[in-house]
């Protein structure tokens, strides 16, 4: 059921279409160009060993598993993404992520699908990258070109920090495994990192923090840049895509899948954001197997984002601990500091008083403009 809308405010099934009046000031090309030479210039000149911590650890599946068990261990250590090693290859051959098991939850909830729950405990890792994955984005999509990717995508130690981050980009992937080859025929891989665009711009904010007037875009604010993925002023055909609370599970997996973003912002009627659910998320269904014991059109987002939080938190479901905000007047280098900070991939863009949510500017969304990457204004997929 629609509610009354907010002055500047339209909706239409799940998408909320914002205007506003106020007046963007223009960027100047010269320093914008000035500022995208010494970014780039830094990032050439630095490599992958710089994202090496100093200790940690890192998750690592054989493609033997079963899927069962592979989304067991991703919730049970937190982690939304995991190197596939192939013992029989000796080599590491691809990654498990959210998307995956979003996928899989989906053709279990379908019509005539061959995957039963039973079947997880047996359908290796493997055997649904080879077969249940292919057809079903096939189904999707049309061809699978989408998600079908068929190699591993990884960086060397001593790859160029832009090298990296161009990987992230062109293939639309959260992280790329840092991997190490002992020997000259690459029979001996170590894995040494998982790299990701948050890790990178860690190392260019530290870098540029005492000089930021080296690079002039940085006190912009970034409305007045071409960054992000903003609500459209009234008439736009692009929509943007928001749900209620009580929409089911089922369709926001789905607005994930076909929109191709990571995350979908939770409103209230007046569009006040309420919270986030990405796709990292999925994974809480595997606290005691709820995935087996729903239906994902009759789970709410409510209901599901419950499933992940802590049942003693005084806050309730929407405590806001979750939703890293901005507004649209803070300067770039603000947005760049926090999206530095591990865990945080996206900020939700919000006006300020109401928290009516204006748009989410991402990791990739920063990176396609600091490096003038093509199409860099449009969807946030990091």
């Amino acid at each position: 059921m629609m509610s009354l809308c907010p002055r500047n405010y339209s909706y239409c099934p799940s998408v909320i279409i914002w205007q506003s009046d106020e007046a963007v000031p223009r960027i100047s090309v010269t320093d914008l160009e000035v500022s995208r030479h010494r970014i780039s210039l830094f990032l050439s000149t630095h490599n992958a060993y710089e994202l090496l911590p100093e200790s940690g650890k890192i998750i690592a599946l054989d493609v033997n598993l079963p899927v069962k068990q592979a989304f067991h261990i991703l919730y049970e250590q937190g982690i939304s993404v995991a190197p596939l090693w192939d013992f029989c290859k000796g080599q590491f051959v691809g990654v498990l992520s959210a998307l995956d098991f979003i996928l899989i939850l989906k053709e279990l909830g379908s019509h005539g699908s061959n995957l039963t729950e039973e079947e997880l405990e047996t359908h290796t890792i493997a055997a649904w990258k080879e077969g249940g994955k292919l057809h079903l984005t096939r189904t999707m999509d049309g061809n699978g070109a989408s998600f079908s990717r068929r190699h591993l995508v990884h960086a060397g130690p001593n790859d160029c920090l832009k090298d990296v981050a161009l990987k992230i980009l062109q293939n639309k992937v959260a992280t790329v495994p840092i991997i190490h080859f002992s020997s000259q025929d690459g029979s001996v891989p170590q894995l040494l990192h998982l790299a990701s665009l948050s890790g990178i711009l860690k190392c260019i904010y530290r870098y540029f923090r005492h000089s930021s007037s080296s690079l002039p875009i940085l006190q912009q604010p970034i409305c007045s840049i071409p960054c992000g993925t903003w609500v459209p002023k009234i008439g736009d055909s692009k929509p943007f895509a928001m749900l209620r609370p009580n929409a089911s599970l089922s369709a926001a997996l789905a607005l994930l899948v076909q929109a191709g973003v990571s995350s979908i912002p939770i409103v209230d009627d007046n569009g006040s954001l309420l919270d986030i659910y990405s796709r990292s998320d999925i994974t809480a269904l595997a606290k005691d197997k709820v995935y087996a014991q729903i239906r994902l059109d009759e789970m709410s987002i409510l209901e599901a984002l419950r499933l992940g939080q802590d049942a003693n938190s005084p806050h309730g479901v929407f405590n806001g601990q979750r939703c890293q905000m901005c507004l649209r007047s803070d300067p770039l280098h603000e947005v760049m500091k926090r999206l530095a900070n591990p865990g945080v991939r996206r900020l939700i863009i919000v006006e300020a008083g109401s928290n009516r949510v204006e748009g989410i500017i991402s990791l990739s969304d920063v990176f396609k403009f600091l490096l003038g990457y093509p199409d860099f204004v449009g969807h946030h997929f990091t």
